[in-house]
């Protein structure tokens, strides 16, 4: 299953370092649901597990690679090209093609689970959903698919092979409380690409670096949710920082009950010092 769709650069597409990869990242989560949707065969965008409760797609990791965020300014055009398999019972994989002209400009790829609630508004009883129906081929997990899931042991077991140039940090942790009109989505989950947001909103208070270093790299692997009212515990792992550019890796905690929600993998570089 294959969709391409053209955009022109505005205000919402764009930040301060170039095309967003906060609207990135919720640009291509709608496509990938709007594929899964397609390759099951589905008119509307609604699934249901087998005791006919509402079953949503859930991202257990992503990965995203750039060429340059920054070589997207205003008004330009480009296009993102997708493509998605079904990998297991309720399983999918998507990867997105950023375009510019003949240009490469970024891809992400966006593992999925289905899964459901098991108490009603309650995002710590999200299980793993079954869809006895669910049509769509099942084929072998891309290269790519399973390179993910690698990363994803390593990072879970805070295995330190997974980032071994890092160094050791001495941050402390920087608390958010997630607000429901901004941070949250309309299934009422804490919508995936708020990770990335809280994560870039901790680096910046640690280093406010004279001209913010662009994107070259970024993995999220995700294992729970959080419900409204929950606060969260952004942890920086490891860090470091070159001439090159800086990375870390970050942990994201609730903090009621300290389990890790997600593993955040980061790599910038330097545009301007």
């Amino acid at each position: 299953m294959s969709m391409n769709h053209r955009y022109c650069a505005g205000m919402p597409q764009l930040s301060y370092t170039g095309l967003s990869e906060n609207w990135l990242l919720k640009e291509c989560g709608h496509r990938h649901w709007e594929a899964l949707a397609a390759h099951a065969s589905r008119e509307s965008i609604d699934f249901h597990d087998d005791n006919g409760d509402r079953s949503y797609a859930a991202f257990t990791a992503i990965r995203l690679q750039t060429r340059g965020l920054d070589s997207i300014a205003e008004n330009d055009t480009f296009d993102i090209c997708t493509a998605l398999c079904r990998t297991g019972a309720v399983r999918h994989f998507s990867t997105h093609r950023i375009v510019r002209g003949d240009a490469p400009v970024a891809e992400i790829a966006m593992a999925s689970a289905f899964v459901t609630r098991g108490k009603a508004r309650s995002n710590r009883s999200v299980a793993r959903s079954t869809l006895a129906a669910l049509s769509g081929e099942v084929v072998s997990m891309p290269d790519q698919a399973l390179q993910m899931v690698q990363m994803s042991k390593r990072f879970r077991c805070a295995d330190h092979a997974a980032m071994p140039d890092l160094g050791p940090s001495n941050a402390e942790p920087v608390e958010f409380l997630p607000c429901p009109n901004t941070d949250f989505n309309g299934a009422d989950f804490l919508y995936f690409a708020s990770f990335q947001a809280f994560v870039d909103r901790a680096e910046w208070q640690r280093h406010r670096f004279d001209e913010p270093p662009v994107l070259a790299s970024r993995s999220l692997f995700y294992y729970g949710n959080v419900d409204v009212g929950d606060t969260l515990s952004v942890h920086v792992v490891g860090e470091s920082e070159d001439e090159r550019g800086v990375r870390h890796w970050t942990q994201v905690r609730r903090k009621g009950d300290g389990m890790k929600i997600a593993d955040v993998a980061t790599e910038k570089h330097w545009r301007r010092r």
